[in-house]
């Protein structure tokens, strides 16, 4: 949960599984929330066409209207209501597409209690801070000094005094080379949309040759980039060695692909020809 706790919002559940329905009804009203349910696309657009939501959870796969539909035009009815995808398939792919086109955050079906809880408090906080800096935007009308003086707008507040540098441009949320995506804020890999589990160590190794792809990257670059320590070549290649024999084997068993090619007396690049 954020440190700074989101006040109740009023949450939109659109999912054809009663099931999962009842999962999420049961833990967001626990917590406080306003919560209307509906299983199909179409009951959705019928829900927002009456009433603004603060937050939507939308499933991806469902019969007749989609979830990247339902996203589209609740955004288009209701531009600042924030939208969380769930989908039951283990493919960063589909997660990109949403959140190209506006979606906060994703999550796997079946995703725990404290993802939900966690994923719902940051979009809530998220839409409760823009709805607070759209009120320190909008001008203030100042009163008449006298009734022989028109009433003149005050000056809003100056949008780097609440908004920071506009220098300041946030990461991208995804890492992508070709199909290989990585996804550093959930700690997820897929290759050809096939996800994988790794290691700390596996994942920020294979993190930083997609970063960096298609240059090749010495065994004592990853050492100092990846583990923040300065070795020598023979150190930093004894280091590296087994990591990457780890990741090699565990792509090769899952996809019959090697990405990870050695280049002998320089390092390791990424491919995925």
């Amino acid at each position: 949960m954020a440190s700074n706790p989101s006040s109740p919002g009023k949450i939109l559940i659109v999912d054809d599984d009663p099931s999962v329905v009842y999962f999420y009804e049961k833990t967001l009203r626990r917590d406080g929330h306003t919560v209307v349910s509906v299983t199909s696309g179409e009951a959705a657009l019928q829900a927002i066409a009456i009433q603004e939501f603060d937050l939507a959870l939308l499933d991806i796969k469902m019969k007749g209207l989609d979830g990247l539909v339902v996203q589209a035009k609740i955004h288009e009815r209701w531009p600042a209501t924030i939208v969380i995808i769930v989908t039951a398939h283990a493919s960063l792919d589909t997660a990109v597409a949403a959140l190209r086109e506006g979606a906060f955050d994703y999550l796997f079906k079946p995703c725990s209690i404290e993802a939900l809880r966690t994923s719902v408090e940051r979009g809530l906080h998220k839409r409760q801070g823009e709805l607070r800096r759209s009120q320190l935007e909008s001008p203030i009308i100042a009163p008449a000094a006298s009734t022989d003086q028109p009433a003149h707008p005050a000056t809003p507040l100056p949008q780097d005094s609440w908004r920071g540098s506009k220098s300041q441009v946030a990461p991208p949320r995804f890492i992508q080379y070709d199909d290989l995506i990585v996804d550093p804020v959930r700690h997820l890999m897929t290759l050809g949309g096939v996800p994988f589990e790794l290691s700390v160590m596996e994942f920020n190794l294979i993190s930083y040759l997609v970063q960096v792809a298609p240059r090749v990257i010495s065994a004592e670059e990853l050492v100092r980039e990846v583990q923040h320590y300065v070795a020598d070549s023979s150190e930093a290649r004894e280091t590296i060695r087994s990591h990457i024999y780890h990741l090699r084997v565990k792509i090769r068993r899952a996809t019959g692909r090697e990405v990870i090619r050695t280049v002998r007396g320089v390092g390791y690049v990424i491919t995925t020809d």
